[in-house]
């Protein structure tokens, strides 16, 4: 059944209004349940084989050196992990990589934005390689003008520096911008930079319910601002 914003009360999203896109991938393109089992249950067993603790020891361990770099640009480099587990990270992930889904009405949306010619950029904090990963297991990598990491720019997303080496890659007017993203602390860092258009995807997992934002306009996902491209 298609679904409708989680903020009816808020104002329509005005397409005429629009000019440039960017859109975030794990969690609101893909489903971010591929992300949450492979850092929440399969690098913890493959620490725990590692160094002989249980699955409950390790994945405590683990959750314990994820949080000491959370919301850096380190908490998002595959690299980083693979030298800080002494596992090979990428390789782990093909393990789990059947599990990399594209969202409900995905498709449907980049192909409208394509016949309207809107530019349309990829925004995301992973990796170059999880990127590849993902490019080749799903078909939404022909729709962009631009894929672009913030490892390419020295910044995670929910930093202010993001966004300024963004607009100096990519020229954009942020009183015509919408960035789609399930983070809130990076649509409050791209709001702080004066980006206009913003909606927050509530349910970036589909193994778990949605949840609203209280600042941004929700949407369960994109076929609510779909519907109103034409």
């Amino acid at each position: 059944m298609p679904t409708t914003a989680l903020n009816p009360s808020k104002p329509p999203l005005d397409w005429s209004q629009i000019e440039t896109v960017l859109l975030d991938m794990d969690g609101t393109l893909l489903d971010l349940n591929f992300d949450n089992v492979f850092f929440l249950e399969t690098v913890p067993q493959a620490y725990a084989k590692q160094t002989g603790q249980s699955f409950a020891e390790a994945k405590e361990s683990v959750l314990g050196i994820y949080k000491k770099v959370a919301g850096t640009l380190a908490w998002y480099d595959l690299d980083h992990w693979s030298r800080e587990l002494k596992m090979d990270i990428p390789l782990l992930k093909e393990e789990v990589a059947h599990l990399i889904k594209v969202h409900p009405h995905v498709i449907n949306f980049l192909k409208q934005l394509k016949n309207q010619k809107l530019p349309t950029h990829l925004v995301t904090n992973a990796h170059s390689r999880s990127i590849e990963l993902k490019m080749a297991r799903t078909p939404i990598g022909q729709f962009f003008d631009t894929i672009i990491s913030s490892h390419d720019l020295g910044h995670a997303k929910e930093q202010s520096g993001f966004w300024t080496a963004l607009n100096k890659k990519i020229p954009f007017n942020p009183n015509t911008t919408l960035l789609v993203d399930d983070s809130e602390p990076v649509l409050k860092a791209a709001k702080n930079y004066g980006i206009k258009h913003l909606r927050h995807i509530s349910t970036p997992s589909s193994q778990h319910d949605g949840k609203i934002s209280e600042e941004f306009v929700s949407i369960a996902d994109f076929f609510d601002i779909m519907r109103d491209i034409d």
